[in-house]
């Protein structure tokens, strides 16, 4: 007898379907967005790390035939295995240490009778992003920073293999009973801080053109919407210009007022830009009466002051984005003279229809690599 079996299993959930006899379909967009995407970042993990213990010393005597009295051979234990923190290129989330957070070396072998040492613990290589900030997760202190690809560093340190008895024989004591035993590895909570490498950061209010700029002058893809908080988490783009000449972009979620309390995102991903050598500050002028760009703009630096002084002291360009639509381009002259007088040159673009957008690249490499002075 033919048997027919039929599977219904669930759905694929990268994309959502398209309606049965429809020719176009609605625009396919993966199902899972906004807080689901944002758990794919992971900026910050705390962990448990415990190196290996040492091995123990062994009490062992030499015993063969026509050596009634060989004395001690007994060996030292082997050392245990350090916990290693390695900066790896390849990964550009702390996601993995969601799922696993206790990390255990190996102990040292115990030594062994014939003067035999006890083997080492492996070490416990554990890769991380380049950029990971690790400080004590007590004391919030920081201990390092895996800045560079290639870097190590030893976050626990392996326990010491004990002595055997062979090092206990004296003139007085030659057959010694004594053995030292391993020492414990080290054990440490630590807190890990990823911090993205850029050379600009974009910052502005929400919805103002930031993730618009990046797609354009980059390779990078951020979700691009007609609504506030569209960026949930940060993007690197990098800016190929003529002459081999490049720079990487960070483009993190906008900033309101109150977001050093807490208010919208907050200023969680600020420390992304911690890198940073200068920011790219994007203002524009919405249909909201109660808002202003050069407001705007006052808010967003009072924001950066309160979360570190040296962020905001780092150099900048202001741009005013969408000069594609009428209402901003009428009102460039006036915004200009106000942002004169209080000392800041308004660069003028439409990150949308590419405007400007070349000369605002070059002034920001000038402003990257700024010419010896004689």
């Amino acid at each position: 007898m033919l048997r027919l079996l039929f599977f219904t299993g669930p759905r694929a959930p990268n994309y959502s379907p398209i309606p049965p006899g429809s020719t176009s379909g609605p625009e396919r967009r993966p199902r899972f967005e906004g807080p689901a995407l944002m758990s794919h970042f992971i900026d910050e993990a705390r962990i448990h790390v415990r190196a290996g213990d040492g091995g123990n010393g062994c009490v062992a005597f030499r015993r063969e035939k026509y050596l009634p009295n060989g004395g001690p051979s007994g060996g030292d234990g082997g050392r245990g295995g350090s916990i290693v923190l390695l900066a790896d290129p390849q990964l550009t989330t702390l996601l993995d240490f969601r799922y696993k957070r206790r990390f255990q070396g190996a102990s040292g072998q115990a030594g062994m009778g014939s003067d035999c040492h006890g083997r080492g613990g492996e070490d416990l290589v554990i890769p991380v992003p380049v950029g990971t900030v690790v400080k004590d997760g007590t004391t919030e202190e920081t201990l390092f920073d895996l800045g560079a690809p290639g870097v190590r560093m030893v976050a626990a340190q392996g326990g010491r293999g004990g002595r055997g008895n062979i090092h206990f024989k004296t003139s007085t004591n030659q057959a010694p009973r004594t053995a030292e035993p391993g020492t414990p590895g080290q054990a440490r909570e630590l807190l890990l801080e990823l911090r993205l490498l850029a050379d600009v950061g974009i910052v502005g209010f929400p919805n103002v053109g930031k993730s618009t700029l990046i797609a354009h002058v980059s390779r990078a893809r951020p979700k691009i919407a007609d609504y506030p908080f569209t960026t949930l988490v940060p993007n690197l783009g990098v800016v190929q210009l003529s002459g081999m000449r490049s720079f990487v972009l960070a483009d993190v979620p906008g900033l309101i007022e109150g977001a050093h309390l807490g208010a919208g995102l907050g200023i969680r991903f600020l420390k992304h830009l911690a890198r940073t050598r200068a920011l790219l500050h994007v203002v524009t002028l919405t249909g909201d009466p109660e808002r202003d760009p050069l407001r705007d703009y006052e808010i967003v630096r009072a924001e950066l002051a309160a979360h570190d002084e040296a962020m905001a002291a780092r150099p900048e360009i202001v741009v005013l984005n969408q000069m594609d639509r009428p209402e901003v381009a009428s009102s460039l002259a006036e915004l200009a003279q106000r942002f004169r007088a209080r000392g800041i040159e308004l660069v003028a673009i439409s990150a949308a229809g590419g405007a400007g957008l070349p000369a605002l690249l070059e002034r920001l490499w000038t402003l990257l690599h700024p010419a010896p002075t004689p």
